[in-house]
């Protein structure tokens, strides 16, 4: 725009500014409405900075004049309120542009991918996402442009933003009435009687959906899902990736508003993500021969929820995500993001999801894989300047190393997330790098047979410091890592009298931190003291726990509790194994259940 051009439009702004004051003191502005109206005609889309500029020069001028001109506190109050209703024009001017934004993407697309031009405009990592009611109003100015050019496809997508919306509304009274279920307990999205998948698909009346809701609650493969879905219609897809992302979302921030309940929290939060990429995940590998619509549409859809999912400031780069899901399904979790995330180019949010799945793949005890996820995530993170990333994969690739029995590299690595830590006051990757060095050093030092009591006691020193540091910043995994691990060293060193305080505590904090992982570990070294005091009850208490957790995620460590079990049952006889078993049922049923128990000798007929 000229610059004669922007004095025109300045003086016709003045003029409306002014219009709009006389009009005020005459009394014949009636309500704010007439003046928002007067806004609404009189401004012309995307000069709004110029007439702001307008306003801003009138409302100082007449300030200025309070105390010499009788009527200037009258105008300033007509200009506040031409102010008032301006701010109100920008938002629901910036509403409506959302909306024509995302009708034009849609329309200007080929029809046959109208629905990935919709999975676009609902993606929630966008500036201004969609609210509920601009896509209401989305799909209303569709149906106006589909009628108009007589445009089927795209009538079938309004309709099926329509029913989607509606799908959810109907839904969205019961989003977690699953969970009270009289006389069941909460079990999250395991293939469970009480999970959300049977419960809605008693609700919901769309067959697209119901069937998806049926075949997960029932735990069948979703080829036979597939094989229904292929002859939908574009609405009945339309309704159903609506609805799911409005499940997702609800779910999410239900689970969000309960972080001191110990069923419910930031944990079920995590798995939600997950669960629902998965799903989407496994589906676009489905259709991947048959629809490329389809096929890339439900890959968008994982995408835009892993993202969703890693950009939280609570995403969680060192506590696992185990708490919903078994060992089968935290494997086929890594399984479902593996291939798709190579086709992913490197972007931050991508560095953190691979740290999720890198530190699971270590649960599991599949370290090779765990260092190439942690490896291309230190890339990654480093590219994308997100130090605090790359620290947690240094920590994590010191970790993998101990179990490995690379003491020397553990240190190094240990090292750096210690220095990178400090430089750039990253206080919880600190306290896991201090815990980390002291951690690789007692090994380090047990593997040199190394008799120098000033080597234990400085990497004591750094286990202590990384503990305090994470008692100080509250975070509750960092402290039952830094617990379990203090533990571990002093049963290490055979001292586990001094051990069993710390691995206690480790038990405590873990079951607050919900994380399966750390709470069986330190079982494991529990039974391990024990066994050193020769408390042999204790000892088949600890280790019964620490390996039916550890199992229950699959995790490699299981198995220690289970060889110390048969060991000692090896020299105490069966029956007396059987006596030492009986004493202690009282103690481990509250935390396994009765099921759980009666599990307990086949687990022992698996290790043998």
């Amino acid at each position: 725009m000229s610059e004669s051009e922007i004095n025109s439009l300045s003086n016709r702004y003045f003029d409306l500014i002014d219009r709009i004051v006389d009009l005020t003191l005459q009394g014949k502005i009636r309500s704010k409405t007439q003046v928002y109206r007067m806004l609404h005609e009189g401004i012309e889309r995307g000069t709004g900075e110029i007439f702001e500029r307008c306003l801003a020069s009138r409302i100082e001028t007449t300030t200025a004049q309070l105390e010499k001109k009788l009527k200037a506190a009258r105008i300033l109050r007509a200009l506040e309120t031409i102010e008032g209703e301006w701010q109100r024009w920008q938002a629901e001017n910036q509403s409506n542009q959302v909306i024509v934004s995302a009708q034009t993407q849609i329309t200007a697309s080929e029809s046959d991918r109208y629905l990935l031009a919709l999975i676009d405009a609902i993606d929630p990592n966008q500036n201004q996402a969609l609210t509920r009611n601009q896509l209401q109003q989305l799909a209303k100015a569709l149906k106006s442009t589909a009628d108009n050019q007589n445009n089927h496809q795209l009538a079938q997508l309004a309709i099926g933003i329509i029913d989607g919306l509606k799908s959810f509304a109907d839904l969205e009274g019961d989003l977690v009435s699953w969970i009270y279920e009289a006389g069941k307990s909460y079990i999250g999205f395991e293939p469970e009687p009480n999970n959300p998948w049977r419960f809605w698909a008693k609700k919901v009346n769309s067959p697209l959906p119901r069937q998806l809701f049926a075949t997960l609650g029932q735990n069948h493969p979703l080829t036979e899902f597939v094989q229904f879905a292929s002859r939908a219609e574009l609405r009945a897809w339309v309704e159903l990736v609506i609805l799911l992302h409005y499940l997702e979302r609800g779910l999410v921030n239900w689970f969000d508003q309960q972080p001191y309940n110990a069923k419910f929290g930031k944990q079920l939060s995590y798995s939600t993500f997950l669960s629902f990429a998965i799903i989407w995940g496994e589906l676009s590998s489905l259709f991947s021969a048959s629809s490329y619509q389809l096929s890339d549409g439900c890959f968008q859809l994982m995408l835009q929820t892993l993202r969703t999912f890693a950009v939280r400031d609570d995403f969680p780069l060192y506590s696992g995500v185990f708490i919903s899901f078994s060992g089968e399904n935290l494997q086929n979790t890594l399984q479902y993001f593996d291939e798709p995330l190579k086709q992913v180019s490197g972007t931050g949010e991508k560095a953190r999801i691979l740290t999720l799945l890198g530190y699971s793949q270590r649960t599991l005890g599949r370290y090779a894989k765990a260092n190439e996820f942690h490896q291309e995530a230190v890339v990654i993170a480093r590219e994308t300047k997100d130090r605090i990333c790359e620290i947690a994969n240094f920590n994590h690739l010191s970790r993998i190393c101990v179990h490995q029995q690379d003491y020397e590299t553990a240190i190094n690595y240990s090292q750096r997330a210690l220095i990178l830590a400090r430089q750039v006051g990253d206080r919880l990757g600190e306290a896991n790098a201090l815990v980390n060095l002291g951690y690789s050093k007692v090994f380090s030092a047990r593997q040199l047979d190394s008799l120098d009591t000033e080597v234990y006691q400085e990497a004591i020193r750094y286990l202590e410091q990384g503990l305090n540091l994470a008692e100080k910043l509250g975070d509750v995994f960092s402290q039952a890592f830094g617990y379990n691990s203090l533990g571990i060293a002093y049963v290490i060193l055979s001292q586990p009298a001094t051990a069993i305080p710390s691995l206690e505590k480790g038990v405590q904090l873990a079951q607050v931190a919900q994380n399966i992982y750390l709470q069986g570990l330190s079982f494991v070294y529990l039974a391990e003291a024990y066994y050193q005091l020769t408390n042999l009850s204790q000892t088949v208490y600890s280790s019964c726990l620490g390996m039916y957790l550890l199992k229950q995620i699959e995790a490699i460590e299981w198995r220690q509790p289970a060889g110390l079990l048969t060991i000692l049952k090896g020299q105490v006889g069966e029956e007396g194994f059987q006596n030492l078993l009986q004493q202690v049922r009282s103690l481990i049923i509250p935390v396994i259940g009765v099921d759980g128990y009666d599990y307990l000798p086949t687990l022992l007929q698996e290790y043998q």
